[in-house]
């Protein structure tokens, strides 16, 4: 029995407890960010036991605006959140910083256990939930899909063909009927059937002209909007809870995991009976799901989790950049008028000189683009490790050993420091510079910045092994759409989409477009 002099302290360790019950899921499970509340760019007050749980709790409906803002206001762009029960989180928009994460102490900055755990039923041991060993591993294999014969034979057997007889169909129809369409799901379709067909020689059709429903993409979406919501739980304790009792947020994710793997495992079955089937098939005819079975690895979970992670990367990622890329566009005619240049001068040399991978690579304005509006609208806007032993940032900040440190390209993309007086403004230009050809002829080349100073591939060891295709297709969908139609959002004047986070970032809501064809 607790005597009378315990009772402050049992008080005390009692607190986050009877919080829980009062708030409920409203503490841990935030809303997204919108832009008309305003944030506070001091950093919060802790408290013992607690730490800044009542400023965390206020901004729960901002986190990733407030966080941004407190970082563009500290001298080091870096801070320390301390959070209930004693964890501390580190959050960093420092270049050297990230550079030391990332590249110099890299081995002290894995993913880690905490990080690991959330995303572990959705993503298993794949490639973006493992370190080590597990990790060099999947690299390796993964890295033969990414070389230039491969990118090429992506852009002229899988991109040209989705686009040709699937998507220009539908937008073409659209155009006729004056529909709405929501272009962040069609982009989504169109990215997974891509994935989908590179990475394991299987064609979804999500992109068909019904636009039919599937439940496995319903249910892999509820999957990362729940796993989300587990990152950023105030108290992780109450999602283990709740996934012990099987109840709530968590049983509604066991249900759309075990749609997503079931789907995945069909996947992998029909794979593993195909190269049965065809024994003798040379090395450069295997996709990635192929090489992963014919590397002796055929557990079936192991390899699940594998067509997961590239399915969660190739269909999350592109979409979104292309989704914010567009509303972009529609806000800065000139820019546009700028793409719509450059696409009509490759479509007139490629009549006798590029094919359209060829095309892609010339495109440095639209490059350009893509890369200001992934810095605005980075489709990661948040990336954490875990810190295997202490250490001292290049900045001074102090890190123990098991602290997440979280480096955050959304607050770097607004960085006056990195990017000047106009960082708010849509300025391709920023990534530019002109040059003479030995014509005469005066034109762009792109220049690209330090990727410490903007990470939205990662960088170092862990830089995405997909930036190069997922720029190569971005560019193939904007010249092939643009060329042919405008994009109107179909929104109310004074509409400003909102930015939502989660593994992978979306605009809350769909983005409604119109398309009008183009004279000509």
């Amino acid at each position: 029995m607790l005597e009378l002099g315990q009772f402050p302290l049992f008080s005390l360790l009692i607190l986050p407890v009877l919080l829980i019950v009062l708030f409920s899921d409203k503490i841990f499970y935030h809303k997204n960010p919108s832009p008309s509340q305003s944030s506070s760019s001091h950093p919060p007050k802790s408290y013992p036991i607690i730490g800044s749980f009542f400023a965390l709790h206020k901004h729960r409906d901002q986190l990733l605006i407030w966080v941004s803002d407190i970082l563009q206001a500290s001298p080091t762009s870096t801070f320390i959140l301390h959070k209930p029960l004693g964890n501390r989180q580190v959050f960093t928009a420092n270049p050297a910083n990230v550079e030391h994460i990332l590249k110099t102490q890299f081995p002290n900055y894995p993913k880690g256990s905490v990080f690991s755990s959330v995303l572990e039923d959705l993503l298993g041991h794949g490639i973006f939930n493992v370190d080590g060993h597990e990790w060099k591993f999947q690299r390796q294999i993964a890295s033969h899909e990414f070389n230039t014969k491969s990118l090429r034979k992506f852009i002229e057997n899988v991109v040209d063909i989705e686009l040709s007889e699937r998507l220009i169909p539908i937008l073409s129809d659209s155009a006729k009927t004056c529909a709405v369409l929501d272009l962040q799901d069609i982009l989504k379709r169109f990215a997974t059937d891509n994935i989908c067909q590179i990475a394991f020689g299987y064609d979804p059709a999500w992109l068909s002209p019904s636009l039919p429903g599937a439940q496995f993409a319903a249910s892999f979406e509820e999957a990362v909007q729940i796993s989300s919501q587990r990152l950023r739980a105030i108290f992780p304790f109450v999602w283990k809870i709740k996934r012990f009792l099987n109840v709530g947020s968590e049983r509604n994710l066991r249900k759309a995991v075990s749609v997503v793997r079931k789907c995945a495992r069909t996947l992998v079955g029909h794979k593993k009976k195909e190269l049965q089937e065809n024994p003798g098939l040379p090395e450069s005819n295997l996709d990635l799901l192929s090489r992963f079975l014919r590397s002796g690895h055929i557990d079936e979970q192991f390899v699940t989790d594998i067509v997961i992670s590239f399915i969660l990367a190739g269909r999350d990622t592109t979409s979104a950049a292309l989704t914010w890329f567009f509303w972009l566009l529609s806000k800065n005619p000139i820019v546009e008028d700028e793409i719509l240049k450059e696409i009509r001068k490759n479509n007139k040399d490629s009549e006798s000189e590029h094919s359209s991978f060829e095309e892609a690579r010339h495109m440095a304005y639209t490059h350009a683009a893509i890369c200001e509006s992934m810095r605005l609208y980075p489709p990661v806007p948040v990336d954490t490790k875990e810190a295997v032993a202490d250490d001292v940032l290049p900045d001074g900040t102090e890190v123990k050993r098991g602290t997440r440190v979280a480096y955050h390209p959304y607050a770097m993309g607004r960085s006056e420091t990195l990017w000047g007086v106009d960082w708010s403004e849509f300025r391709p230009e920023r990534w530019l510079e002109k040059k003479t050809t030995e014509e005469g002829e005066i034109c762009w080349r792109f220049v690209p910045r330090d990727p410490y100073s903007y990470p939205v591939f990662q960088a170092g060891p862990r830089i995405c092994l997909g930036k190069e295709m997922a720029f190569l297709q971005m560019k193939r969908v904007v010249a092939c759409v643009l060329g042919r139609f405008r994009v109107v959002p179909a929104v109310e004047d004074g509409f400003h989409p909102v930015y939502a986070p989660s593994l992978t970032a979306r605009m809350e809501g769909g983005f409604p477009v119109r398309f009008e064809r183009r004279d000509g």
